[in-house]
């Protein structure tokens, strides 16, 4: 029995060193990243339905749910695209600035672009 201990922490140990376990850890973290642009969406698509927006305020719209659908597919195939997550960034922080918006959906939006932010640099390096 204590051999087979010995074994078994010798072969944890071993798949510490040469990071064998770094793939559930790193799906975790494609699943949280997804989660994200999920809510993103969900928050894009309740702008988008609320009010009619102006034909240039759906446009913006369309194009930020268009580069998080395009960082998402990524996402789903183990990849970080930063550049596609900048890109979604950039048309996001478009929406907030330039399109008509309530307070509530402003500031979701605000807090929406503050996690990406956050990925990015905690992922993207």
């Amino acid at each position: 029995m204590l051999r087979s201990r010995t074994i078994l922490a010798q072969v944890v140990w071993m798949c510490l060193l040469f990071g064998e376990w770094s793939a559930p850890a790193a799906a975790q973290q494609y699943e949280a990243a997804r989660n994200l642009v999920q809510r993103v969406q969900d928050d894009l698509q309740r702008v988008r339905k609320l009010d009619p927006p102006k034909e240039k305020e759906r446009e913006r719209l369309d194009k930020a749910l268009k580069r998080l659908s395009d960082f998402d597919r990524d996402l789903n195939k183990n990849k970080f695209d930063k550049g596609r997550l900048d890109s979604a960034i950039d048309e996001i922080k478009d929406v907030v600035e330039n399109n008509t918006l309530d307070s509530r959906d402003r500031d979701a939006l605000n807090a929406d672009l503050s996690d990406l932010r956050r990925l990015r640099d905690t992922r993207g390096r």
